[in-house]
């Protein structure tokens, strides 16, 4: 097999070459002066199983249209099968009509990707999990709880620890990690989001008082959910709270926000390329999630079982 990377996150596709012991195809992703996107491979990849690594982060247009023409590239060339490999898929939360006359961009992303040649998608928790239907090709929907649960256990190990989901919506996301913490006790944040980027908490669902809480999401992005979560569980006297987060998508001012919360700390992955603000912060720390992807890379390239990476 061959690995191939876009310009999205080099840090990650450099630590999952690293872990497999092979190196990054040689190509050229380059933009034209007018910003046109160029892909050249400057190696022989016919009849080989290549895996494109391409996170769909900010800026979201440009990195997908480099992930579409580098499949199309990778198409022309005659390669076996094209795995597109996205840790953050972008769009994902534009995966139903909110309202009259709004586009479902989740699914058109699914058939571009689809058009362009890929055979095969390998995600890291998609936003919603009914994004693996918008695909006609076989799609891998990865969890980094496995990866949280051991930093969680790893540092936090002996704390009266209660996983919290910011909104009802993330229970299932809170459950399966709680359950791997040894079924610690779960709380909800029932909050009211009255336009987008902007929510208001309403009140905790659950016993929190005196407890060590793990907020756990899967996208950070203006991060002002997360501070009013945990306003709001400091004030129903959590003893202290440390958010998980998947995806650091930290638009805007989220950086700044998350240093002045009353979060202890945001963990995130490095599934989007982090940017200086979040490295420099004192607040903000990565985990990576290179092992992983690059053990479902090798699996789906020797035909074995990916679920059982998470049994």
């Amino acid at each position: 097999m061959k690995l191939m990377t876009g310009n999205s996150n080099l840090p990650l596709a450099k630590s999952i070459a690293a872990y497999l012991e092979l190196p990054i195809t040689d190509a050229s992703v380059r933009r034209f002066a007018d910003e046109e996107v160029f892909v050249e491979i400057n190696e022989n990849v016919r009849g080989e199983d290549v895996f494109v690594i391409q996170s769909t982060g900010y800026p979201a247009n440009d990195n997908l249209m480099e992930l579409l023409i580098c499949i199309d590239a990778l198409k022309r060339a005659s390669a076996k099968r094209i795995t597109a490999v996205v840790p953050y898929f972008g769009y994902a939360r534009q995966d139903r009509k909110p309202g009259p006359r709004t586009p479902i961009s989740a699914k058109l992303v699914a058939n571009l990707i689809t058009v362009a040649g890929a055979d095969r998608v390998l995600s890291v928790d998609l936003h919603a999990g009914q994004i693996q239907g918008f695909f006609d090709i076989p799609t891998d929907n990865l969890y980094a709880a496995p990866v949280m649960s051991a930093d969680i256990q790893a540092r936090f190990s002996g704390r009266p620890i209660t996983v919290v989901s910011p909104d009802v919506g993330g229970v299932v996301r809170a459950r399966a990690l709680a359950k791997r913490l040894d079924n610690a006790p779960l709380a909800i944040v029932d909050k009211r989001r009255e336009r987008p980027g902007e929510s208001e908490v309403m009140n905790i669902i659950g016993d929190v008082a005196g407890r060590f809480c793990i907020l756990v999401d899967d996208i950070v992005d203006s991060a002002g959910t997360l501070a009013n979560a945990a306003d709001a569980l400091k004030q129903s006297g959590a003893e202290d709270v440390v958010a998980y987060c998947t995806h650091g998508v930290l638009s805007g001012a989220a950086v700044s926000r998350v240093d002045n919360s009353a979060l202890r700390e945001l963990v995130i992955t490095d599934s989007i390329g982090a940017q200086a603000e979040a490295i420099a912060s004192g607040k903000i720390r990565l985990l990576t999630i290179a092992p992983l992807l690059a053990e479902a890379i090798r699996r789906i390239a020797d035909e074995s079982s990916v679920s059982s990476l998470f049994d």
